[in-house]
């Protein structure tokens, strides 16, 4: 006879009548330290280290059916996605409760249908401002790491960074501590008071802003150079930039270095078509990093990072990179090639834009120096405009190096 593993969904510190059923004829609980009263008499196993909790799991299964106590729904950022990776699905039977989340949102007084759900449980986050100053609304399961102080701090120090701390004025913050025990706490107020708190290790983090979002340029791709904020015209044109994100590839996720980043025109147009894509902007002009920062918070991507610097130095200690692009370099491409071969992984671009014949001349010699795949593509852009007039622009090389 093949025994089934029940799954049960704990809400509260008690078992329903329909829980209490489930548990009948199980030879053995697996779970937290904090359910095991709720196993009565049957013998009580801890659920970690998870690889060896699974394997008594699969032994006590031998003898009877197996239950395994979960908090809230574990379909939900749970345990489920584990058991079924690692038993078959027609022995599993999922019992959830209430998550966290439904609770949370209902202490709150919260809708929550419009918000976006993410899990930071053991969760690398290397720009925590891209991930949730992007939406109006964000409910969040917390870990020891990541916690409400951590994330806000995180917030109103990038906030300041790009000189927009009036903006964290428009956000609040709920949380809700050890829901459903004696302990529930409830916390609502600014990123700035949530800063100063300490809070439990179980608790629901909320973000949402209480104003309308502003609105910015409707379109998903294509700003004009009149839509950027820029300095003396210097700005990479429209059909460059086009050019150039197609011979970048952009992941959908990832880290995207922008190597002399002007205004970062680049970098805005990478980070609207790519929301979940984080874009660090490296520049040495005081002037462009404003222009970056401007915009920024006109165009509202929080996903971008202005990193104040020359390449290479300033790119030490960034994350490591899945695409990067070179528009400026300041006589150091020969170390940001370099770089670019250490640091980029199987698969990945750099894309370098030159006009000046030296920069033409010599990307494809060193990237292929440094056993990248070099294509090239020369465009010449001529506009014409309503009333007739013709504008010739000087010739631009593109060179892609493929890792």
């Amino acid at each position: 006879m093949e025994h089934n593993i029940i799954v049960i969904g704990i809400a509260t510190l008690e078992l329903s009548p329909g829980q209490q059923r489930l548990l009948e004829g199980c030879c053995a609980v697996f779970g937290t330290p904090r359910f095991k009263a709720l196993a009565g008499n049957i013998e009580y196993y801890p659920i970690t280290p998870l690889k060896e909790a699974i394997t008594a799991i699969a032994s006590a299964r031998k003898l009877g059916n197996v239950a395994v106590f979960a908090s809230g729904d574990p379909l939900f950022y749970g345990i489920g996605r584990t058991l079924m990776r690692n038993f078959p699905r027609q022995i599993l039977q999922f019992a959830p409760s209430l998550s966290s989340i439904q609770r949370a949102a209902a202490l709150f007084r919260l809708p929550w249908e419009d918000a976006r759900l993410l899990s930071l449980h053991n969760r690398n986050c290397d720009h925590l401002p891209g991930l949730l100053l992007s939406h109006h609304k964000s409910i969040l399961l917390t870990d020891s790491t990541n916690s409400p102080r951590h994330i806000a701090t995180r917030l109103l120090d990038y906030l300041e960074k790009i000189d927009f701390i009036i903006e964290a004025a428009a956000w609040r913050v709920c949380i809700a501590e050890d829901i459903g025990s004696k302990k529930e706490k409830i916390f609502t107020g600014t990123l700035a008071e949530c800063a100063t708190q300490k809070f439990a290790p179980l608790n629901v983090f909320c973000l949402y802003r209480e104003e309308a979002e502003p609105q910015t340029c409707p379109c998903a791709f294509g700003l004009t150079e009149e839509e950027i904020h820029h300095s003396r015209g210097l700005i990479t044109k429209s059909e460059v930039r086009a050019a150039t994100l197609h011979a970048l590839r952009l992941p959908r996720h990832g880290i995207f270095w922008d190597v002399g980043a002007g205004s970062g025109a680049v970098s805005i147009e990478a980070a609207r078509i790519n929301p979940q894509l984080t874009v660090f902007a490296v520049e040495h002009k005081e002037e462009e990093i404003a222009n970056i920062k401007a915009n920024i918070r006109r165009f509202r991507c929080f996903n971008i990072v202005p990193v104040f610097g020359r390449a290479p130095q300033a790119l030490a200690g960034l994350p490591t990179p899945n695409r990067i692009f070179v528009g400026g370099s300041s006589g150091a491409l020969e170390d940001i090639v370099k770089t670019a071969a250490e640091f980029l992984p199987e698969d990945g671009r750099i894309v370098i834009n030159g006009v000046l014949a030296k920069t033409v001349e010599t990307a494809p010699l060193l990237l292929t120096t440094h056993s990248f795949t070099v294509e090239s593509a020369r465009l010449s852009v001529t506009r014409v405009d309503h009333a007739g007039k013709t504008t010739e622009f000087n010739p631009i090389t593109i060179t892609t190096g493929i890792k």
